[in-house]
């Protein structure tokens, strides 16, 4: 039986830090803690660079990657076995009374398992993931999630 006292080292609050620098036009550089520079634009549709990420791009990502976390933190407490994962998401950004927000963000994952019989575990833990999320928990959106799981013989 574990009697560490995980009250000690479990902190209640966190600080994430990140820098944006503006270079020329509608592109910049974003930084956080030393990682390796991003460079970012407005989007196509607001007459940034196609081929830089933007803020949109971001925010998107940073729901559907915390998805990915959550997710795969709950199947290793479990001990369920995920042999593949991939995803895909769609934001839905709209123009409502007056200011452009996002109103639905679906993530589409692609999970594979070892063995027939852990979908409906998989799917259990991805209900847990979609509830726990601590970005989708932080955002107003709409988070959904549309999984398509698939056994994988290793």
């Amino acid at each position: 039986m574990d009697t560490t006292d995980h009250t000690k080292t479990r902190q209640k609050s966190f600080t994430f830090r990140t820098s944006v620098a503006w270079h020329s036009d509608r592109s910049g550089t974003a930084t956080a803690n030393g990682k390796p520079p991003i460079r970012v634009s407005t989007p196509r549709e607001f007459k940034g660079n196609p081929n830089e990420w933007s803020a949109e791009d971001l925010f998107i990502a940073a729901v559907e990657i915390c998805h990915m976390q959550t997710f795969l933190a709950y199947a290793a407490q479990h001990s369920v076995q995920v042999v593949s994962y991939t995803s895909h998401a769609n934001g839905v950004l709209e123009f409502i009374d007056g200011d452009y927000r996002f109103t639905r963000i679906v993530i589409f994952p692609t999970i594979g398992v070892p063995a027939a019989g852990a979908e409906t575990v998989v799917h259990g833990l991805l209900r847990e993931a979609e509830k726990h999320c601590l970005v989708a928990n932080s955002i107003a959106s709409i988070v959904e999630v549309n999984p398509t799981i698939i056994v994988e013989q290793g």
